[in-house]
């Protein structure tokens, strides 16, 4: 999977099945997402912005992210919390852009 920073900086990924894709970029150190909650969808620093062609195979948001992405203030269409997308192989691919500020 690719995570592409604001300024354009790419971040290539190899997946990993039943880690989250906010686990992914913290076992990989990619810079942008601070994930201060551990994961537990408290704090919304892990905002990503889903690539379109990817966003309908991130599964549904539930009411807890929803709240929290709407507090976030770069929000897009296809905004997620990387601690709520878990990934798998269906998932190999995955693009996401990072915004330029986390909350």
């Amino acid at each position: 999977m690719t995570f592409i920073e604001h300024d354009g900086t790419r971040h290539k990924v190899e997946i990993e099945a039943d880690k989250s894709l906010m686990q992914h970029a913290a076992d990989n150190m990619v810079p942008g997402i601070d994930a201060d909650c551990g994961g537990e969808c408290a704090c919304g620093t892990c905002h990503v912005i889903v690539d379109e062609a990817w966003y309908a195979k991130t599964g549904k948001i539930n009411s807890s992210e929803q709240q929290m992405l709407e507090m976030t203030p770069e929000g897009a269409p296809t905004s997620r919390l990387a601690c709520q997308i878990e990934i798998t192989d269906a998932l190999d691919g995955l693009v996401v852009r990072l915004p330029e500020f986390q909350m």
